[in-house]
C-alpha cells in the first residue's frame, strides 16, 4: 500500500518508498525472530545476548548505543536477563555509573544455539532477492541510515 497523501512528487515519492521499507522491514522482522519465542527471548534480549556473543563484554551504555536503546530500555532488558543467569552486570570500582555486562555460561550456551537458527532465517527470507540485490540493499540502507543525501 502506498500513500494517499497528495503533497510534492518529491514527498510522495519518499512516503510511498518509507511506507514499504518499513513494512517489508515489520514482515520481515517478525518472519525472521519468531522462533525466539521458543526460547522465551525478546528481540531486545536476543541483540544484547547476539552483541555480545561477537564483541565481548560491554558497557551497558555502549551496549544501549550499540542496539540503538534507551538506558531504561537497557536497564530492564539486563534485569530480565541477569534474572535468567543469562548476564552478569558488574559496576566499575572507581567509576560506579560504568556496569558492564557479560555473557554467563549459559548466556553463550543459549546465543551459541540460537544465532545459527536466526542467520538462517534471515538467509532464507532475503534468499527473495539475487545476491547482488541484497548486496545494493545493504547500501541503500546504510546510506538512509545515516541520513546521507544521494551523491
Amino acid at each position: 500500500m502506498g500513500t494517499h497523501f497528495r503533497g510534492t512528487a518529491a514527498q510522495v515519492r519518499a512516503l510511498d518508498a518509507y511506507i514499504k521499507l518499513q513494512r517489508a522491514a515489520e514482515s520481515v522482522g517478525a518472519r525472521v525472530c519468531a522462533h525466539l519465542a521458543t526460547d522465551a527471548l525478546t528481540v531486545g534480549q536476543f541483540g544484547v545476548l547476539e552483541a555480545l556473543l561477537h564483541l565481548g563484554p560491554l558497557c551497558q551504555r555502549d551496549l544501549g548505543a550499540k542496539l540503538l536503546r534507551t538506558g531504561g530500555n537497557m536497564t530492564m532488558v539486563g534485569d530480565h536477563l541477569e534474572a535468567r543467569g543469562l548476564v552478569a552486570r558488574r559496576r566499575d570500582a572507581r567509576n560506579r555509573r560504568f556496569v558492564t555486562v557479560a555473557l554467563t555460561a549459559a548466556g553463550r550456551r543459549l546465543i551459541a544455539r540460537v544465532f545459527p537458527r536466526h542467520a538462517a532465517a534471515i538467509a532464507h527470507e532475503l534468499a527473495a532477492l539475487r545476491p547482488q540485490e541484497q548486496v545494493a540493499l545493504g547500501r541503500l540502507c546504510r546510506r538512509v541510515g545515516r541520513g546521507k543525501p544521494a551523491e
